[in-house]
Order: C-alpha cells, then sequence, then structure tokens
C-alpha cells in the first residue's frame, strides 16, 4: 500500500506549530484547573486571589494570543516563500 501523499508545504506538524498551539492552550489549562486558584490568599492590594489571578490571566492570554498570531503569520509566510522556489 502506498504511502499517503505529503502536502507540498512540508511537514504539518512543526516546533512552531507546538508553540502556537501550547500558546493558545495554557489559558484554557490555567483557567480550567480551579484548584490551583480557588482560594483568597494572597490579596492583592485588597483584592482576592481568586480574581486577581483570572484577571491576571486575561492579560496574558491576549499576550499569547497575539504572539500565537504572529507565528503563525512568518510560519505561513514561510511556507509561501519555501513552496515557491
Amino acid at each position: 500500500m502506498p504511502a499517503p501523499a505529503r502536502p507540498a508545504g512540508g511537514p504539518v506538524v512543526t516546533p512552531v506549530r507546538v508553540v502556537i498551539g501550547l500558546c493558545l492552550l495554557a489559558p484554557f489549562v490555567a483557567m480550567l484547573w480551579v484548584g490551583s486558584y480557588a482560594r483568597t490568599d494572597p490579596a492583592l492590594w485588597g483584592v482576592p486571589f481568586f480574581y486577581w489571578y483570572q484577571m491576571a490571566w486575561v492579560l496574558a492570554s491576549t499576550a499569547l494570543t497575539m504572539v500565537a498570531y504572529r507565528l503563525w503569520q512568518r510560519d505561513q509566510r514561510a511556507r509561501r516563500e519555501g513552496g515557491a522556489r
């Protein structure tokens, strides 16, 4: 039986795509693991840990999504340029 044809752009799973996946997966794991932040101490400026931890992840998620997007753009540009040769 012949091996399936590979896409013209190279391997589908690359180190850059793994990093992109981890950037997008980290916020989900952090928020779904409630036991890690279901407490009130330490408070930050009087705000219980439960709340400021989640708000910190809003900012971190934004930054990680931006990083993932930039890496995706760079990966797609490299695949287009590499495929044109």
